[in-house]
Protein backbone atom coordinates (compact mmCIF):
# COMPACT_ATOMS: atom_id res chain seq x y z
CA UNK A 1 0.00 0.00 0.00
CA UNK A 2 1.70 3.67 -1.08
CA UNK A 3 2.60 5.63 1.97
CA UNK A 4 1.32 9.54 1.68
CA UNK A 5 3.51 12.02 3.69
CA UNK A 6 2.01 14.07 6.35
CA UNK A 7 4.12 16.68 5.52
CA UNK A 8 2.47 17.12 1.83
CA UNK A 9 -0.64 18.14 3.53
CA UNK A 10 0.58 20.39 6.16
CA UNK A 11 1.04 23.12 4.28
CA UNK A 12 -2.16 22.55 2.24
CA UNK A 13 -3.96 22.49 5.73
CA UNK A 14 -2.25 26.02 6.21
CA UNK A 15 -3.48 27.04 3.07
CA UNK A 16 -7.34 26.09 3.34
CA UNK A 17 -7.46 27.41 6.74
CA UNK A 18 -6.37 31.27 5.28
CA UNK A 19 -8.44 30.99 2.47
CA UNK A 20 -11.23 30.26 4.76
CA UNK A 21 -10.52 33.06 7.16
CA UNK A 22 -9.99 35.43 4.50
CA UNK A 23 -13.58 34.62 3.19
CA UNK A 24 -15.45 35.20 6.71
CA UNK A 25 -13.67 37.85 6.81
CA UNK A 26 -14.58 39.25 3.44
CA UNK A 27 -18.17 38.00 4.25
CA UNK A 28 -18.10 40.42 7.17
CA UNK A 29 -17.22 43.39 5.71
CA UNK A 30 -19.33 43.27 3.22
CA UNK A 31 -22.04 42.89 5.74
CA UNK A 32 -20.54 46.02 7.80
CA UNK A 33 -20.76 47.63 4.43
CA UNK A 34 -23.74 46.84 3.52
CA UNK A 35 -25.48 47.73 6.84
CA UNK A 36 -23.44 50.97 7.15
CA UNK A 37 -24.82 51.93 3.54
CA UNK A 38 -28.67 51.01 4.74
CA UNK A 39 -28.35 52.77 8.04
CA UNK A 40 -26.18 56.04 7.36
CA UNK A 41 -27.61 59.09 5.78
CA UNK A 42 -27.45 60.20 2.29
CA UNK A 43 -27.31 63.50 2.12
CA UNK A 44 -28.15 66.10 4.97
CA UNK A 45 -29.88 69.04 4.47
CA UNK A 46 -29.87 72.09 6.88
CA UNK A 47 -33.42 73.79 8.04
CA UNK A 48 -33.93 76.82 10.51
CA UNK A 49 -37.21 76.29 12.58
CA UNK A 50 -39.13 78.25 14.88
CA UNK A 51 -40.91 74.71 15.21
CA UNK A 52 -40.29 73.23 18.91
CA UNK A 53 -37.49 71.26 19.45
CA UNK A 54 -39.48 67.73 20.00
CA UNK A 55 -41.62 68.68 16.67
CA UNK A 56 -38.59 69.32 15.23
CA UNK A 57 -36.60 65.96 15.82
CA UNK A 58 -39.35 63.73 15.49
CA UNK A 59 -39.69 65.03 11.58
CA UNK A 60 -36.39 64.76 11.28
CA UNK A 61 -35.99 61.06 12.78
CA UNK A 62 -39.46 60.02 10.55
CA UNK A 63 -37.93 61.59 7.19
CA UNK A 64 -34.39 59.92 7.91
CA UNK A 65 -35.93 56.93 8.35
CA UNK A 66 -38.39 56.71 5.51
CA UNK A 67 -35.75 58.40 3.10
CA UNK A 68 -32.27 58.07 4.51
CA UNK A 69 -31.65 61.71 4.64
CA UNK A 70 -30.37 63.91 7.71
CA UNK A 71 -32.62 66.84 8.22
CA UNK A 72 -30.52 69.15 10.93
CA UNK A 73 -32.87 71.54 12.22
CA UNK A 74 -31.77 74.88 13.87
CA UNK A 75 -34.09 75.64 16.41
CA UNK A 76 -33.92 79.57 16.65
CA UNK A 77 -35.97 82.58 17.40
CA UNK A 78 -37.67 84.57 14.13
CA UNK A 79 -34.73 87.58 14.81
CA UNK A 80 -32.01 85.14 14.53
CA UNK A 81 -32.78 83.19 11.55
CA UNK A 82 -33.35 86.69 9.56
CA UNK A 83 -30.11 87.44 11.14
CA UNK A 84 -28.34 83.59 9.92
CA UNK A 85 -30.58 84.30 6.42
CA UNK A 86 -28.92 88.11 6.20
CA UNK A 87 -25.23 86.89 7.43
CA UNK A 88 -23.64 87.23 3.39
CA UNK A 89 -21.36 84.03 2.45
CA UNK A 90 -22.49 81.77 5.20
CA UNK A 91 -24.68 79.62 3.16
CA UNK A 92 -25.71 77.11 5.74
CA UNK A 93 -29.32 77.05 5.61
CA UNK A 94 -31.19 75.21 2.45
CA UNK A 95 -34.69 75.42 4.12
CA UNK A 96 -36.98 77.78 6.57
CA UNK A 97 -39.73 76.05 8.28
CA UNK A 98 -41.45 78.69 10.10
CA UNK A 99 -44.02 80.68 10.87
CA UNK A 100 -45.87 83.04 8.88
CA UNK A 101 -44.67 86.34 10.17
CA UNK A 102 -40.89 84.97 9.95
CA UNK A 103 -41.42 84.03 6.31
CA UNK A 104 -43.12 87.33 5.60
CA UNK A 105 -40.61 88.96 7.09
CA UNK A 106 -37.83 87.04 4.93
CA UNK A 107 -39.90 87.68 1.66
CA UNK A 108 -40.24 91.64 2.47
CA UNK A 109 -36.35 91.91 2.89
CA UNK A 110 -35.82 89.48 0.32
CA UNK A 111 -34.48 86.83 1.71
CA UNK A 112 -36.20 83.93 -0.04
CA UNK A 113 -36.00 82.62 -3.59
CA UNK A 114 -39.07 82.45 -5.72
CA UNK A 115 -39.81 78.22 -6.17
CA UNK A 116 -43.47 76.30 -6.30
CA UNK A 117 -42.67 73.11 -6.52
CA UNK A 118 -45.12 70.21 -8.46
CA UNK A 119 -47.01 69.69 -5.04
CA UNK A 120 -46.51 72.89 -3.47
CA UNK A 121 -48.98 74.02 -6.62
CA UNK A 122 -51.52 72.24 -4.77
CA UNK A 123 -52.04 74.60 -2.34
CA UNK A 124 -54.61 76.73 -2.12
CA UNK A 125 -53.95 80.78 -2.83
CA UNK A 126 -54.53 81.57 1.39
CA UNK A 127 -51.69 79.20 2.55
CA UNK A 128 -49.17 80.38 0.08
CA UNK A 129 -47.61 83.19 -0.79
CA UNK A 130 -48.77 84.71 -4.53
CA UNK A 131 -45.11 85.22 -5.54
CA UNK A 132 -43.94 81.87 -4.73
CA UNK A 133 -41.42 82.78 -1.54
CA UNK A 134 -43.16 80.64 0.90
CA UNK A 135 -46.06 77.63 0.60
CA UNK A 136 -47.71 76.38 3.58
CA UNK A 137 -47.34 72.92 4.72
CA UNK A 138 -49.87 72.63 7.68
CA UNK A 139 -51.97 75.52 9.92
CA UNK A 140 -53.84 75.19 13.18
CA UNK A 141 -57.06 77.52 13.48
CA UNK A 142 -58.52 79.02 16.57
CA UNK A 143 -61.78 77.41 17.54
CA UNK A 144 -64.37 77.78 19.94
CA UNK A 145 -63.89 74.00 22.21
CA UNK A 146 -67.23 73.80 24.20
CA UNK A 147 -67.91 71.06 26.70
CA UNK A 148 -70.40 68.88 25.19
CA UNK A 149 -72.81 68.69 28.29
CA UNK A 150 -72.67 72.32 29.00
CA UNK A 151 -73.86 72.68 25.01
CA UNK A 152 -76.74 70.61 25.52
CA UNK A 153 -78.49 73.23 27.86
CA UNK A 154 -77.90 75.85 24.93
CA UNK A 155 -80.98 76.99 22.82
CA UNK A 156 -78.35 78.33 20.20
CA UNK A 157 -74.91 77.42 19.76
CA UNK A 158 -72.78 80.84 19.92
CA UNK A 159 -71.21 80.18 16.43
CA UNK A 160 -69.18 83.50 15.79
CA UNK A 161 -67.19 86.01 17.38
CA UNK A 162 -70.19 88.16 17.27
CA UNK A 163 -72.73 85.70 19.17
CA UNK A 164 -70.48 84.50 21.77
CA UNK A 165 -69.69 88.00 22.84
CA UNK A 166 -73.84 88.21 23.31
CA UNK A 167 -73.90 85.02 25.23
CA UNK A 168 -74.70 85.33 28.39
CA UNK A 169 -74.00 83.01 31.78
CA UNK A 170 -70.92 81.40 30.38
CA UNK A 171 -67.95 80.68 31.67
CA UNK A 172 -65.12 81.45 29.05
CA UNK A 173 -61.04 80.22 29.06
CA UNK A 174 -58.63 81.94 26.93
CA UNK A 175 -55.18 82.56 26.99
CA UNK A 176 -53.89 85.60 28.12
CA UNK A 177 -53.01 87.78 24.75
CA UNK A 178 -49.45 88.98 26.82
CA UNK A 179 -48.53 85.15 27.15
CA UNK A 180 -48.45 83.96 23.89
CA UNK A 181 -47.48 84.67 20.34
CA UNK A 182 -50.87 82.58 19.11
CA UNK A 183 -53.19 84.35 21.66
CA UNK A 184 -52.05 88.19 20.83
CA UNK A 185 -52.21 87.18 16.95
CA UNK A 186 -55.53 85.95 17.04
CA UNK A 187 -56.09 89.69 18.59
CA UNK A 188 -54.21 91.03 15.92
CA UNK A 189 -55.89 89.54 13.23
CA UNK A 190 -59.83 89.98 14.44
CA UNK A 191 -57.85 93.88 14.56
CA UNK A 192 -57.51 93.36 10.97
CA UNK A 193 -60.72 91.70 9.97
CA UNK A 194 -63.28 93.25 11.84
CA UNK A 195 -61.35 96.80 12.66
CA UNK A 196 -59.93 98.05 16.21
CA UNK A 197 -63.10 99.59 17.43
CA UNK A 198 -65.24 96.40 16.61
CA UNK A 199 -62.98 94.44 18.23
CA UNK A 200 -62.61 96.07 21.34
CA UNK A 201 -66.76 95.92 21.57
CA UNK A 202 -66.25 92.37 20.84
CA UNK A 203 -63.42 91.75 23.96
CA UNK A 204 -65.32 94.06 26.15
CA UNK A 205 -68.50 91.77 26.21
CA UNK A 206 -66.60 88.51 26.42
CA UNK A 207 -64.30 90.06 29.36
CA UNK A 208 -67.11 89.44 32.04
CA UNK A 209 -67.37 85.86 30.84
CA UNK A 210 -63.95 85.05 31.36
CA UNK A 211 -63.24 83.01 34.37
CA UNK A 212 -59.64 82.96 33.74
CA UNK A 213 -56.83 84.04 31.35
CA UNK A 214 -54.36 81.70 30.90
CA UNK A 215 -50.44 81.42 30.40
CA UNK A 216 -50.24 78.13 28.01
CA UNK A 217 -52.26 77.55 25.09
CA UNK A 218 -53.31 73.97 26.63
CA UNK A 219 -55.01 74.93 29.37
CA UNK A 220 -58.59 77.01 28.25
CA UNK A 221 -58.86 73.49 26.95
CA UNK A 222 -58.40 71.35 29.51
CA UNK A 223 -60.68 73.25 31.55
CA UNK A 224 -63.25 73.31 29.29
CA UNK A 225 -62.88 69.18 28.92
CA UNK A 226 -62.75 68.72 33.11
CA UNK A 227 -66.18 71.45 33.22
CA UNK A 228 -64.19 74.19 34.91
CA UNK A 229 -65.10 76.33 31.79
CA UNK A 230 -67.99 76.10 29.46
CA UNK A 231 -65.86 77.31 26.57
CA UNK A 232 -62.55 77.69 25.43
CA UNK A 233 -61.17 79.72 22.89
CA UNK A 234 -58.40 77.49 21.95
CA UNK A 235 -56.35 76.55 18.92
CA UNK A 236 -57.40 73.41 16.97
CA UNK A 237 -54.42 71.33 17.67
CA UNK A 238 -54.54 71.39 21.39
CA UNK A 239 -58.51 70.78 21.61
CA UNK A 240 -57.72 67.27 19.21
CA UNK A 241 -55.20 66.16 21.63
CA UNK A 242 -58.05 66.51 24.27
CA UNK A 243 -60.32 65.09 21.98
CA UNK A 244 -58.56 62.03 21.10
CA UNK A 245 -57.49 62.01 25.01
CA UNK A 246 -61.54 61.05 25.56
CA UNK A 247 -62.78 64.74 26.86
CA UNK A 248 -65.67 65.58 26.17
CA UNK A 249 -65.17 68.39 24.31
CA UNK A 250 -66.87 69.72 20.71
CA UNK A 251 -64.97 72.41 18.23
CA UNK A 252 -66.74 75.09 16.91
CA UNK A 253 -65.49 77.12 13.97
CA UNK A 254 -66.87 80.66 14.04
CA UNK A 255 -69.08 81.48 10.85
CA UNK A 256 -67.48 84.51 10.33
CA UNK A 257 -64.04 83.59 10.17
CA UNK A 258 -60.96 82.93 12.41
CA UNK A 259 -57.27 83.26 12.77
CA UNK A 260 -55.39 80.61 11.34
CA UNK A 261 -51.42 79.64 12.21
CA UNK A 262 -49.95 78.80 9.23
CA UNK A 263 -46.43 76.71 9.27
CA UNK A 264 -44.77 76.83 5.91
CA UNK A 265 -41.46 76.42 4.01
CA UNK A 266 -38.96 79.24 2.18
CA UNK A 267 -35.61 78.51 0.02
CA UNK A 268 -32.84 81.30 1.41
CA UNK A 269 -31.26 83.24 -1.34
CA UNK A 270 -28.06 82.04 -0.19
CA UNK A 271 -28.53 78.28 0.13
CA UNK A 272 -26.25 75.94 -0.48
CA UNK A 273 -26.42 74.31 -3.85
CA UNK A 274 -25.19 71.21 -3.31
CA UNK A 275 -28.31 71.03 -0.66
CA UNK A 276 -31.17 72.32 -3.02
CA UNK A 277 -32.45 69.42 -4.35
CA UNK A 278 -32.54 67.49 -1.23
CA UNK A 279 -34.32 70.79 0.61
CA UNK A 280 -36.84 70.67 -2.26
CA UNK A 281 -37.81 66.86 -1.58
CA UNK A 282 -37.89 67.80 1.83
CA UNK A 283 -40.50 70.52 1.45
CA UNK A 284 -42.31 68.22 -1.18
CA UNK A 285 -42.71 65.45 1.74
CA UNK A 286 -43.85 67.58 4.31
CA UNK A 287 -46.94 68.32 2.30
CA UNK A 288 -47.37 64.55 2.28
CA UNK A 289 -49.60 61.94 4.50
CA UNK A 290 -46.49 60.45 5.51
CA UNK A 291 -45.92 63.40 7.66
CA UNK A 292 -48.75 63.37 8.83
CA UNK A 293 -48.41 60.48 10.61
CA UNK A 294 -45.46 60.70 11.96
CA UNK A 295 -46.88 64.18 13.53
CA UNK A 296 -50.03 62.67 14.77
CA UNK A 297 -48.51 59.24 16.01
CA UNK A 298 -46.97 62.14 18.92
CA UNK A 299 -50.35 64.15 19.46
CA UNK A 300 -49.65 67.30 17.06
CA UNK A 301 -52.60 67.18 14.54
CA UNK A 302 -52.42 69.98 12.45
CA UNK A 303 -54.62 70.91 9.18
CA UNK A 304 -52.68 69.68 6.25
CA UNK A 305 -52.09 72.37 3.61
CA UNK A 306 -52.49 70.33 0.82
CA UNK A 307 -55.64 69.10 -0.52
CA UNK A 308 -54.17 66.17 -1.98
CA UNK A 309 -53.38 63.99 1.04
CA UNK A 310 -56.03 61.60 2.84
CA UNK A 311 -55.34 63.69 6.12
CA UNK A 312 -56.38 66.41 4.61
CA UNK A 313 -60.00 65.11 3.85
CA UNK A 314 -60.35 63.66 7.32
CA UNK A 315 -60.44 67.02 8.95
CA UNK A 316 -64.32 68.37 9.58
CA UNK A 317 -62.40 72.06 10.13
CA UNK A 318 -60.89 72.18 6.40
CA UNK A 319 -63.11 74.36 4.70
CA UNK A 320 -63.09 76.74 8.18
CA UNK A 321 -63.96 80.30 7.27
CA UNK A 322 -60.16 82.68 7.58
CA UNK A 323 -60.02 86.62 8.07
CA UNK A 324 -59.49 87.97 4.81
CA UNK A 325 -57.59 90.66 6.03
CA UNK A 326 -53.43 89.99 7.08
CA UNK A 327 -52.57 91.66 10.08
CA UNK A 328 -49.73 93.41 8.60
CA UNK A 329 -49.30 95.59 11.68
CA UNK A 330 -45.79 96.93 13.15
CA UNK A 331 -44.45 96.73 16.50
CA UNK A 332 -45.16 99.62 17.93
CA UNK A 333 -48.93 99.09 16.81
CA UNK A 334 -49.34 95.73 18.28
CA UNK A 335 -48.13 96.99 21.14
CA UNK A 336 -50.20 100.08 21.51
CA UNK A 337 -52.92 97.71 20.42
CA UNK A 338 -52.09 95.57 23.51
CA UNK A 339 -51.44 98.62 26.10
CA UNK A 340 -55.14 99.77 25.25
CA UNK A 341 -56.50 96.46 26.04
CA UNK A 342 -54.69 95.82 29.28
CA UNK A 343 -56.52 99.67 30.56
CA UNK A 344 -59.46 99.32 28.64
CA UNK A 345 -60.58 95.89 29.01
CA UNK A 346 -58.00 93.49 30.89
CA UNK A 347 -57.86 95.41 34.69
CA UNK A 348 -61.05 97.01 34.46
Amino acid sequence: MRQYSRKRYVPLLFILLFLTVLVIAGSGFLAVRHEEQKTAPKQQVTVYTTLPQDEADLLAAAYEQEKGVRIDFRVLPPDNILQSMQTAGTGEGSLVLADRNTRDRAAAKGLLASYISESGDQVPDELRQKDGYWTGVWYDPVVFCINQDYLKTLPRIPDSWQNLAKTQNIRIGVTDFLAADAASSLFFGMIAEFGEEETYAIWRQIHPQVAQYSRYLSTPVRQAGMGEVDLAIAVESETLRYVNGGYPLKIIYPADGTAAFVTGTGYPVNAPKREEEAARDFADWLLTDEAQQALQRNDYYFIPASPATLAWKSFAGKNIVFFTNQPNFSEEQKHAFLDRWVKEIRFQ
